[in-house]
């Protein structure tokens, strides 16, 4: 069959043809790292994950770029409010995602780029929509350049809206733009305000990217004037999506030739989010369940549909996904050691994911196929039969990332295990360390914290207690 996706853009679903024969180019926008990742971040990172790799299991040469938003206002905004260094925090977040995604066996991307390394490609692509006449200077001294909404007739065709029914853009001061709507490419340098290393040099002034443009810029840079799929999360739509398309079409760039969206997984019918405060992050749902549990649960429903979060719901899919590894390890205790992940893929499971990646019914059929090997156990038959028929569940399990055997899975396992273990000696130390201070033994408690540096580990009290985390480079 032939693999179909619904194209966000056309709204309708249809037949993926590549620009170069047996190769996919995807470019992914991942998070902004102004804080720790929640379930909602990591349902678009497994999502595209199982793009990937159904592509590359069907044959596919797959250039997958997942950017990282390492400069914004949210950014800015967190670090004052907590007093640390925007680099420093978008670094730190940065690290906490890279684990998250770890545990949950998504892939790492082909490249993952980070706005503030690509601040020349970013500059140059603003200088040539001035240069069409689709982006200004604003002529209020604040040193922004926005992109003029009106000069491009196609503004609103992704999301099929016209300018006169959206909102103003909320970027910054609309005092100097020409149209409410117009967005910003880049934002000049507020010196009362913001850090002088959140400024690079530019033909307008010290300043920084604007959001969208960011990704423009680096699609441009890893995939070129066109590429293939460009996937996020479906509150991405608008504004951002829209302003992509927009500013590199008028750039003369063709940009991608599907858009695909995630939906929203929500607690109590909002969407989930930090600001919402219903957010459910990563370390604290992995203390209920496992990796390869959680995982199961976001590729058990369809990348198009809303998932309402509850525990419940996540126990019931993990005591799912349970069924299938008991089956495999009674079928191994037969075969006499672990099955081969060389079977072939049910028809089932084939056409489900041709059909716009539909992974509930491609769950369905592993299922199936697992209800036959069962019998095939209960009956005491054929052992090549009951060899095919778990190979072939390995091997479906592999394409969605669900694979129990993948080494992926014990090495996540392996650095939760250390990391508990350093925690506990660490939380130990710290509570001595606490004791000296309280006592105003500072020498000691200086000790400590010493003692706890050479170990490659460093001690940042925060107004919750003490927070230990590795030094970057000292493992």
């Amino acid at each position: 069959m032939t693999l179909r996706l619904h194209d966000t853009a056309a709204r309708e679903t249809r037949d993926f043809a590549p620009l170069v024969p047996g190769r996919a180019g995807i470019y992914v926008c991942g998070l902004t790292v102004q804080s720790e990742p929640h379930v909602g971040h990591v349902r678009s990172a497994v999502n595209f994950d199982v793009l990937r790799r159904w592509l590359a299991a069907s044959g596919y040469e797959v250039d997958f770029i997942r950017n990282v938003t390492d400069i914004d206002d949210k950014i800015l905004a967190k670090s004052a409010e907590q007093g640390v260094h925007w680099y420093a925090l978008a670094a730190a977040m940065k690290r906490e995602l890279d684990k998250a995604l770890a545990a949950i066996n998504v892939l790492p991307p082909t490249y993952e780029p980070g706005a503030t390394g690509h601040v020349p490609e970013i500059v140059e692509l603003i200088e040539q929509l001035v240069a069409r006449g689709h982006a200004y200077a604003a002529e209020d001294g604040s040193g922004d350049v926005y992109f003029d909404v009106r000069s491009w007739a196609a503004y609103g065709e992704l999301t099929r809206q016209k300018v006169e029914d959206m909102e103003p853009a909320g970027d910054a001061d609309p005092r100097g733009k020409r149209d409410p709507r117009d967005f910003a490419l880049w934002k000049g340098h507020k010196k009362e305000s913001e850090p002088a290393t959140a400024a690079w040099p530019s033909p307008w002034g010290p300043g920084r990217p604007g959001w969208h443009i960011e990704c423009s810029a680096m699609a441009g840079k890893y995939l070129g004037p066109a590429f293939d799929i460009h996937g996020g999360g479906v509150d991405l739509r608008f504004p951002h999506h829209e302003n992509e398309q927009a500013q590199s079409r008028a750039a003369g760039r063709p940009f991608a030739s599907y858009w695909l969206h995630n939906a929203w997984i929500t607690t109590a019918g909002e969407k989930m989010s930090k600001s919402l405060g219903n957010s459910m992050l990563i370390p604290s749902v992995l203390e209920r369940v496992r990796g390869i549990e959680l995982r199961y649960y976001i590729v058990a429903a369809h990348y198009r549909s809303h998932v309402e979060f509850s525990f419940e719901a996540l126990d019931e899919a993990a005591k799912g996904f349970r069924r299938i590894e008991d089956f495999l390890e009674r079928a191994g205790g037969v075969l006499g050691g672990a099955v081969p992940a060389d079977g072939i893929w049910c028809a089932d499971f084939v056409a489900a994911m041709d059909d716009d990646l539909g992974t509930p019914a491609a769950v369905a059929a592993i299922h199936d196929v697992v209800r036959e090997g069962n019998k095939l156990l209960a009956e005491g038959g054929d052992e090549r039969a009951l060899r095919g028929n778990a190979a072939s569940v390995r091997a479906m399990l592999d394409v969605l990332g669900l694979d129990p055997a993948d080494e992926a899975w014990a090495a996540a396992a392996s650095d939760d295990r250390l990391t508990d273990v350093v925690d506990v000696l660490v939380r130990g130390l710290l509570a001595e360390r606490a004791a000296a201070r309280e006592a105003k033994d500072w020498a000691r408690a200086d000790a400590i914290r010493d003692q706890i540096k050479s170990a490659g580990l460093e001690v940042e009290d925060t107004s919750t207690g003490p927070r230990w985390t590795i030094i970057q480079g000292s493992v």
